[in-house]
């Protein structure tokens, strides 16, 4: 018989944050069954308390508690470190190269289509991934506002797989990268365009700190799903709506580098612990694609499959 599906989440019911066991839309604490106060410390001891999380869910004790009735935080609070892929899409890429006319000299868009896909290619044979990484203290929750600080008008969007870690990972194969990770969930990495590049030091190339850490700019969640039920993470829907109005609907499948060479090349450089997230790069259908940027009053629903649907609503910064 398989294991009766459930998520995990870190909630509020208006005392303080507790850990939580989610089964359709019923919350089980779950510190009646882990003795973990946070998801965080649970992750930390993941294997041993998945079986026991598993066993929960199979028989729930204890009263459930309404979603509706909580505060849904960010799954992982206290977050961990983050990890963050760039350029990570072949349509997205291909894409940018098309809008920003990335290439040679008075190539028309389909030559520049062609050039972009070639090195792709290139890349993905014998490259390496682009990451870099971004601050927890950013990380929002799914249905927090966005809040947008003034003095830019070009707030874009970008939705990603989020690769949340188990265990300790350092020097990791890529063919048992995927044994590191705990689950998986939703990461919407906003980024300010005209923030990226550094014109008076050009020669630095992009400024990624100030272009995509401003607070709230990381929406993540509204749940971390154990990664056993989600058996190919390279075959997803992924799907963000602007107002109901679709924008970017693609396929984790478009990845040129997906999760488990993710994992492996970063724990050549750095530690990856339990808790971290690694965000996986984003689909095509950026407002800059669009020509369209976020301005207060917007909604994002940002949906991939099996993992639920965040919604936030985007506010102007308070003077």
């Amino acid at each position: 018989m398989a294991d009766r599906k459930f998520a995990l989440g870190t909630f509020n019911a208006g005392i303080a944050p507790f850990p939580g066991i989610v089964i359709d839309d019923t919350v089980y604490d779950a510190r009646q069954v882990v003795p973990h106060l946070t998801v965080a410390t649970l992750l930390a001891d993941w294997e041993a308390s998945l079986p026991a999380l598993t066993a929960a869910a199979a028989r729930p004790v204890g009263g459930g508690i309404s979603l509706s009735g909580l505060r849904v935080l960010p799954p992982v609070t206290p977050p961990g470190q983050l990890f963050a892929a760039g350029a990570n899409y072949r349509q997205h890429v291909i894409q940018m190269a098309v809008a920003h006319k990335l290439g040679a000299e008075g190539a028309d868009p389909e030559q520049l289509a062609a050039a972009a896909a070639a090195e792709i290619d290139e890349r993905k044979k014998h490259g390496e991934p682009y990451v870099w990484s971004g601050i927890p203290s950013s990380i929002s929750g799914a249905y927090d506002d966005v809040i947008l600080p003034g003095g830019w008008d070009d707030h874009d969007w970008e939705l990603e797989l989020g690769v949340v870690i188990g265990r300790r990972a350092r020097h990791v194969p890529v063919a048992d990268a995927l044994d590191y990770v705990a689950g998986y969930t939703i990461c919407n990495d906003l980024t300010t365009r005209s923030l990226v590049p550094r014109k008076d030091i050009p020669m630095m190339g992009t400024d990624w700190m100030r272009a995509k850490n401003f607070p709230t700019f990381f929406p993540t969640g509204p749940f971390l799903v154990p990664a056993t039920f989600v058996p190919d993470p390279l075959n997803l829907r992924i799907q963000l709506r602007l107002n109901g109005e679709t924008m970017q609907d693609s396929n984790t499948g478009d990845m040129i580098f997906g999760p488990a060479e993710l994992i492996s090349y970063i724990s050549r450089f750095a530690e990856l612990r339990p808790g971290d997230m690694v965000i996986t790069g984003s689909p095509p259908g950026n407002g800059s694609h669009w020509g369209r940027y976020l301005q207060p009053g917007d909604v994002m629903e940002c949906e991939i499959d099996g993992l639920g649907v965040q919604r936030t609503r985007c506010i102007a910064e308070a003077d």
